[in-house]
């Protein structure tokens, strides 16, 4: 499993002279965030509320980046033991919601697949295209697993139960810094937004022409926006194995491991797009239902009322798949 791909842009629409746009570079890709503004004139200064927003993402980079080598997780991943670790609020927070989609999904999703990602080349200045021994990948499996990761509430503490355990936030870190961002709108009194971190994507309120906000879906095979959804009071997130992966005797490897068993997933999923009321929920969920892959995440979908779009390659070319619940709360906005 790694990091969902960012396969979302924002569908075009006219520029309005009541609406603020902010762009920018964090979270080791580009945002894009739209604000409307208010009727009565109570507005944030511009370039007050992007200093803000600067603020807030910059301290997620803190607690989350494997790039930066003081980071909270680097810190954590340096650490060898087994005792608690003292963390953020914040860190714990990320953590929780992990293992709670974790959970839910069987292990499909699971944020100590990170060293797995670098054995196959698929990380921070790897170079993917050979296959790594089985025993490599069996010595990583033992220390891989969410259940290896123990939470503790108060004070805020991490701790590993098996040395080697390694913790990487490159699924669900995106969406959880659009959640934050949009905590941060409100608070400064911005009722109506949109904020998209790497093609994850959460919208409030309506557009400034009262229009609700559309977020185009794109095609796995890159040829433009497959679906155009609305989006009000929600977050959507896609993740898909068609942007990074190499190919080796005739086969394709994706970026996208299963953590179970420590492998690129091999089915005919192609990519999946969740709805959800947070982006952080929709950016992991993703994952985990491509994980699955097109027979076993549908089912898990279904049962779990999750709003899951999901492309499947045939031999006829892409089928599109959507559970009740997607039908449901697209129908529901067109």
């Amino acid at each position: 499993m790694a990091a969902a791909v960012a396969t979302l842009a924002l569908a075009a629409c006219a520029n309005e002279p009541d609406t603020l746009e902010l762009r920018g570079r964090a979270m080791g890709t580009a945002y894009s965030i739209k604000v409307v503004a208010s009727a009565d004139g109570s507005n944030p200064a511009p370039e007050r509320l992007r200093e803000r927003i600067a603020v807030r993402l910059d301290d997620l980079e803190d607690r989350f980046s494997n790039y930066r080598p003081d980071s909270e997780v680097s810190r954590f991943n340096a650490y060898q033991g087994q005792a608690w670790f003292d963390v953020s609020p914040v860190f714990l927070d990320v953590v929780g919601q992990a293992m709670t989609v974790s959970e839910r999904t069987g292990g499909a999703f699971d944020v100590t697949v990170g060293p797995l990602v670098e054995l196959w080349g698929f990380g921070a200045g790897g170079e993917a295209g050979q296959i790594p021994p089985q025993e490599a990948l069996d010595r990583l499996l033992a220390a891989t697993g969410f259940g290896r990761v123990q939470l503790r509430e108060t004070p805020p503490a991490v701790r590993r139960t098996q040395p080697g355990v390694q913790l990487d936030f490159s699924a669900i870190a995106k969406g959880y810094a659009v959640d934050a961002v949009c905590a941060l709108l409100q608070e400064t009194g911005v009722s109506s937004y949109v904020v998209e971190i790497g093609g994850e994507v959460r919208a409030q309120g309506r557009r400034a022409d009262g229009r609700d906000w559309s977020v185009g879906i794109e095609q796995p095979d890159a040829t433009g926006a497959a679906e155009i959804v609305p989006l009000q009071d929600a977050a959507i997130a896609t993740s898909g194995d068609y942007r990074i992966y190499f190919e080796h005797e005739g086969r394709r490897y994706s970026h996208v491991l299963d953590p179970r068993t420590g492998w690129p997933v091999s089915h005919a999923g192609a990519a999946v797009s969740v709805l959800s009321s947070t982006a952080a929920e929709a950016d992991a969920l993703a994952t985990a239902l491509l994980v699955l892959g097109p027979e076993a995440g549908p089912e898990l979908a279904e049962r779990e009322g999750i709003a899951a779009r999901l492309v499947v390659r045939t031999a006829a070319g892409l089928t599109v798949l959507r559970t009740t619940a997607y039908e449901t709360a697209v129908g529901s906005r067109l």
